[in-house]
């Protein structure tokens, strides 16, 4: 079944602040991301503890903030995109944070900002994708094997293997086709207007 997600607002008043776009992008993408989790799950691919789960979700949120900022390359001047891209990782960081402290029941890890990890998990992939292509608003073979890696390495043996199938095959090119759906609807790109 597929994920309902915001695209478009239903009152018209000009323009949205790129932070107001970058809360819904954001939590479109969290609840993508943890959709794909579960998918994971019912899959039998083996979640069995937390931390595994948010290291899936950063790292699918991550590549998924990438993909946001190279559909806004060509829809905006480059301090827009900024703006956005950053209020997207902020967004997120705080979701990330605020989801954990959750499951936690508020217990903080005193070594570990969590914000400030998911920050600099994203900064470091936000340079990982750059090297790789998104040929017409697609991902690569390689940016997509690069991600399905990283989520491999936290995956049991068992898993390993066929945890890139499924990431490759099913569940990142199912969000893509979301989060674009998203971006088209709040910044329509140039032959859409």
């Amino acid at each position: 079944m597929a994920l309902r997600v915001k695209t478009v607002w239903f009152k018209k008043h000009g323009e949205r602040p790129a932070e107001e776009v970058a809360t819904v992008l954001a939590s479109n993408i969290w609840r993508l991301a943890d959709k794909a989790v579960d998918n994971l799950s019912k899959a039998d691919f083996d979640i069995i503890t937390p931390e595994r789960g948010f290291k899936i979700i950063g790292e699918l949120t991550c590549f998924l903030v990438h993909f946001v900022d190279r559909l806004a390359f060509d829809r905006m001047d480059d301090a827009k995109r900024q703006n956005l891209v950053s209020a997207v990782g902020v967004s997120l960081a705080e979701n990330m944070e605020r989801n954990i402290l959750e499951l936690t029941d508020g217990r903080r890890d005193p070594d570990y900002d969590y914000q400030d990890g998911y920050i600099d998990l994203l900064n470091r992939r936000m340079a990982d994708y750059s090297e790789f292509e998104f040929p017409d608003d697609k991902a690569s073979f390689q940016a997509l094997r690069f991600l399905s890696l990283m989520v491999r390495e936290g995956m049991e043996k068992s898993d390993q293997t066929w945890i890139q199938d499924q990431l490759m095959d099913i569940e990142v090119p199912e969000m893509m086709g979301t989060v674009k759906k998203s971006m088209d609807g709040f910044y329509p790109a140039s032959g859409d207007r």
